[in-house]
């Protein structure tokens, strides 16, 4: 049973990871040989021998592959097909519907998924919603209270899903398709807006209302204290309002997996309620008679971990503690032993049964792979060994098995965790959780104050070991190959004392750790245009050396592409340390997230064009210099030169901001590279009047955006790039690139890219021609535009 389920999620995994989905005769195949390869195997157990024997393994095998793969398949066309079509993007539609999930305050508005009940166009039947406080530059205005349960009328402007794609960066369309989300969009202001219900009956509703109800109960009881956030998450899964450098704070000394609802939660307030329950059930000599105590109690847990699943969101670490201790009742109740690997493996499939796109989720493999290593530890262990023994190793076993994983997902784990598991882990778990919960069932502050003293109490030397320069260990995402690798290394490593030559596991994993990505040669750069929506963000990479070009939009006062995009990219790849952060001009869509680069990485200078009294220029102090047209450098025979804007005359009045935007050549092995940035007709002519013929480049990034102000014809035959890439978001509120300009570049003879089709895009300047990659080409997913 645990190999066939093993080899049923393997089969999930690789439908999950293809660029497309199978064929109809591909699936007609799987089908057939899914009763085909059992009656064989069927037929090869009634023979003796070990030839039979293993013939009979791999066909139930094959068999469980391909129930597995045709499975994720079946399922992922059943929700593709729920699609909004392309002639309603961006048409005001009314619908009336529920809202389905706790309302998400954020800067200017609230978001919230709703469950359409009746359109007046074809509509998927769940889409995410925001409900804005004021439209671009409008004075924000009051919203009306939203709660969960209510049904509305709303006019409502949808698209299909789509997120930024780029190299190891979060797969937003994937998310949304694993929460069955097929339309994203928001509320237009219009008088038929209205409330219609203030509860519509259901089981998921109720739970969705209670929740919300908790949530602000915890608000109201603890208005402004630091750490209410995280009570909030561990008592109904909602993490939202846990602020960004607190996580920060988590990761550097692993312990977000505390914040989040554990397994170790879930078991938790299951064996306190079963233990109640027994206590209780021995008592009353009818029930004990009737029923053992031992049964009902383990069977009052498991409800009792349902209902705190349901409440606490149901995440996959919930599921998978839920269905385990499922099996584990359901064999009380038979009278049946259970061994631990069994139980962890159906507890696999029956997630993924469930959810098949789970195996996508970080948190999945984690979650199964931390459960594995308590179970390979402990399994066969003497217990005279002691309590305290026990937990040292179980903590070494997660620390070091969870390495490879963390590494590839995160591209880093905490040196500390050990250490401040060993602090957190009672606190949270026996203490602060269980204070929390709670409150959420009986409503006094007096516990709701306990709950918080003793989470500050916890924070205090987790925030000192946060602190220590070698907290955590950082580097590049290494490939998967050296992942696994690594992960038979730990697991040989962690085998019971005897086994022969333990330590050749731990030797497995220095080639993980130590691994480095290829960086361009010498006279070579790597420029990646990242995908950041609506705005600019370059990396250019050179043999030894860095360079940021803009830093993308800034979402909002706690989010910015500089933390969400830039900054994972860059840890990704393997950058520690930028030699330069070019911060072109004071756009938004370019200088958002300057601020969160220069905090998140070292950098060596920064040059701007921003006015002198700018945050990023008081950040960068005496790192500060302004581009002025004529400054060249040379990295690793790679030159760079900057282009505009002219140093202004002694009492000029300043130009428009986007007419003094910098603009940067790079020249690798004979290639041009042209970074426009914002700049307009004004700029382009004056570039032509100073440089003439010199302008042209072999990719150049459009000036900005492709608006209709720039890109003149004289500027395109001055350049006549054989690229030229389009740095816009997905049905963008300009409406970049401009149908013209788009045609003018068109009829130059220039191939045409843009991020919002094609995801982020790579360029490899060196000897021959650019050679140009596009990080959906790259890594094509099954979802991708659908």
């Amino acid at each position: 049973m645990m190999n066939i389920c093993l080899v049923f999620a393997f089969g999930i995994l690789c439908a999950q990871l293809g660029a497309d989905l199978p064929s109809p005769a591909a699936r007609g195949a799987a089908v057939v040989l899914i009763p085909g390869g059992g009656l064989l195997a069927w037929l090869a157990s009634r023979r003796s021998g070990g030839w039979w024997r293993s013939l009979q393994v791999i066909l139930v095998s094959l068999a469980a592959l391909a129930a597995g793969w045709s499975f994720a398949a079946w399922r992922a066309e059943v929700r593709l097909a729920e699609v909004l079509a392309a002639e309603w993007e961006g048409r005001d539609v009314v619908v009336t519907g529920v809202v389905a999930s706790l309302p998400q305050d954020f800067e200017r508005g609230l978001r919230f998924v709703f469950a359409v009940e009746q359109s007046a166009a074809p509509l998927p039947s769940t889409i995410s919603i925001a409900w804005y406080r004021g439209f671009r530059d409008e004075e924000l205005h009051a919203l009306p209270e939203i709660h969960a349960g209510e049904r509305w009328r709303l006019s409502v402007r949808l698209k299909r899903p789509h997120g930024n794609v780029n190299p190891h960066g979060f797969d937003y369309e994937g998310w949304l398709l694993e929460q069955g989300i097929r339309a994203t969009g928001y509320v237009r202001p219009a008088e038929g807006n209205t409330r219609l219900d203030a509860f519509v009956p259901g089981v998921m509703t109720a739970v969705e209302r209670t929740r919300e109800k908790i949530r602000e109960r915890f608000r109201q009881a603890l208005p402004d204290a630091p750490y209410a956030g995280v009570l909030i998450a561990l008592a109904v899964g909602d993490q939202r309002a846990i602020a960004p450098d607190l996580w920060r704070v988590f990761a550097r000394t692993g312990i977000s997996h505390l914040v989040a609802i554990s397994g170790m939660h879930v078991t938790m307030f299951a064996a306190l309620f079963a233990a109640g329950v027994g206590w209780s059930w021995r008592r009353i000599p009818a029930l004990a008679l009737r029923w053992p105590a031992q049964q009902a109690g383990v069977v009052a847990g498991f409800v009792a971990a349902f209902g705190y699943c349901l409440l606490a969101g149901w995440g996959v670490p919930a599921q998978r503690t839920l269905y385990m201790l499922g099996c584990v009742a359901l064999a009380l109740v038979l009278r049946r032993e259970t061994a631990p690997g069994r139980v962890l493996a159906l507890a696999l499939a029956v997630v993924l049964l469930i959810d098949p796109w789970a195996v996508m989720a970080a948190g999945f493999w984690l979650s199964f792979g931390a459960v594995a290593l308590l179970f390979l530890v402990s399994t066969g262990r003497l217990a005279s060994e002691g309590r305290l023994r026990e937990a040292l190793r179980t903590q070494w076993a997660v620390t070091l098995g969870l390495i490879p994983a963390l590494l590839v997902l995160f591209q880093q784990f905490s040196l500390v965790s050990p250490l401040a598991n060993a602090i957190a882990i009672p606190l949270v778990s026996f203490v602060v959780t269980p204070l929390a919960v709670a409150f959420a069932i009986l409503p006094l502050q007096m516990l709701a104050d306990l709950a918080h003293s003793a989470f500050v109490l916890t924070m205090l030397p987790v925030h000192w070991l946060a602190t220590l320069p070698w907290a955590n260990w950082q580097q590049a995402a290494p490939p998967p190959g050296l992942a696994v690798l690594a992960s038979v290394g730990c697991v040989w490593a962690l085998l019971p004392r005897g086994t022969p030559a333990r330590w050749v596991g731990l030797t497995m994993l220095v080639p993980l750790v130590l691994w480095a990505p290829a960086r361009p040669g010498e006279g070579e750069a790597t420029v990646t245009v990242l995908d950041v929506g609506q705005g600019l963000a370059v990396h250019v990479q050179t043999a030894a050396h860095d360079l940021i070009y803009d830093t993308g939009p800034a979402f909002s006062a706690d989010a910015n592409s500089g933390e969400r995009i830039l900054l994972p990219y860059l840890r990704a790849a393997g950058v520690r340390r930028l030699d330069t952060l070019v911060v072109t001009h004071q756009d938004n869509d370019h200088a958002g997230g300057a601020e969160a680069v220069l905090s998140g990485i070292p950098v060596a200078e920064v040059r701007t064009s921003l006015p002198l009294n700018h945050p990023v220029r008081l950040i960068a102090g005496m790192r500060d210099q302004p581009c002025v047209a004529g400054q060249h450098w040379e990295w690793d025979r790679v030159r760079f030169t900057m282009l505009h804007p002219e140093a202004p005359a002694s009492g000029a009045v300043p130009r428009k901001t986007n007419d003094m935007a910098c603009v940067l050549r790079v020249e690798a092995g004979g290639q041009r590279l042209l970074l426009t940035s914002d700049i307009e007709a004004v700029s382009e002519a004056g570039l032509l009047a100073r440089e003439g013929a010199n302008l042209a480049s072999d990719v150049l990034v459009a000036p900005h955006h492709g608006s209709r102000t720039s890109s003149t014809p004289a500027f395109i035959a001055a350049t006549s790039p054989r690229w030229v890439i389009f740095p816009v978001g997905y049905r963008n509120r300009f409406r970049h690139p401009n149908p013209d300009v788009w045609a003018r570049w068109s009829a130059s003879g220039s191939r045409l890219l843009r991020t919002d089709a094609g995801g982020a895009v790579i360029v490899h300047l060196g000897a021959g021609e650019p050679r140009l990659e596009t990080a959906r080409a790259l890594a094509p997913r099954y979802w991708y535009g659908r």
